[in-house]
């Protein structure tokens, strides 16, 4: 199945322009949509699930408009929006049964071997019949992904899955979303660039609401190799660094201040040549560097 975003635009009643003439083409398997916080991320997801409608443009899922065919949409979408409530009393087999009804399961066999299934997948079958207010904040993502898999959707939306996660719970979030993007397309939409180095076969990265890259990540790096360098220097060097250079990021490590620079020619002997990373590709877009040039 194929996504086609084409020419998505949304400015909200306060004047806000979330979304600028958006166009993506997303196929079967893990797509990252990456971006800092503001820049249109949850707007383009809402407007994918039909939760909202776009001022213009149009969202082909298959042979399925977004805006016109919502009920179709929904028989074939899961979605884990950045914010979901749960019920605390309810356990977690007990609302995953329930909402397993509301999308049409009515054959209580065949329901009850859907959700057993489901609880196996995420892996909180030790703790199904507790209720979900007792659960941790990686559980209940967990949770929200097996309610998001009910009735074997066949697009799945994870809006900022693993944002204050622990490392652990973070891994198992990471493994499950991978066996599920197999043969399905998930929308992988987060700040965090380990996310999408990990998963993603496709991204984009989204900035003022406007996409400004798109392909497949290890073709991206391609455009730095050779041009990104690396190196350790005092803090009262950064401002003047800074001022000669296109800073990629720094950060502060043993003491000293890690800097990432992109340069078509070799910096001064502090500095070497070190290999691009996504990291770099997407702090560079946010800063607006100047990379052409970039073979």
């Amino acid at each position: 199945m194929n996504l086609s975003i084409k020419n998505i635009s949304k400015t909200y009643s306060n004047g806000v322009q979330a979304l600028k003439n958006v166009s993506l083409e997303i196929n079967n398997g893990m797509f990252g949509l990456l971006g800092p916080n503001g820049a249109g991320k949850s707007t383009l997801m809402r407007t994918i699930a039909a939760l909202q409608d776009a001022d213009n443009g149009s969202i082909m899922i298959g042979d399925i408009n977004a805006a016109q065919d919502k009920q179709k949409l929904r028989e074939i979408l899961g979605y884990l929006p950045q914010e979901f409530g749960v019920y605390p009393k309810i356990s977690c087999y007990d609302l995953l049964d329930h909402m397993a009804v509301m999308k049409g399961m009515v054959d209580s066999k065949i329901r009850k071997e859907i959700v057993e299934s489901l609880i196996h997948q995420t892996n909180l079958w030790d703790a199904k019949d507790r209720n979900l207010g007792t659960y941790s904040g990686g559980m209940k993502q967990r949770f929200g992904i097996a309610q998001a898999l009910i009735g074997d959707p066949k697009l799945i939306i994870v809006d900022e899955p693993t944002a204050g996660l622990d490392p652990m719970e973070r891994n198992r979030f990471h493994n499950l979303l991978s066996e599920i993007g197999e043969n399905v397309i998930v929308i992988l939409s987060t700040h965090i660039v380990d996310d999408v180095r990990d998963l993603c076969n496709d991204m984009a990265i989204i900035l003022d609401g406007e996409v400004k890259m798109v392909g497949e990540p290890i073709e991206l790096i391609k455009s730095l190799n050779g041009k990104v360098w690396k190196g350790l220097v005092d803090k009262n060097e950064v401002i003047k660094i800074e001022e000669q250079n296109q800073v990629i990021s720094s950060r502060l490590h043993m003491g000293k201040v890690q800097v990432r620079v992109f340069s078509h020619t070799p910096l001064e002997n502090s500095f070497e040549k070190t290999d691009a990373e996504i990291e770099d590709l997407y702090f560079s877009t946010i800063h607006g560097l100047d990379l052409s040039g970039a073979e």
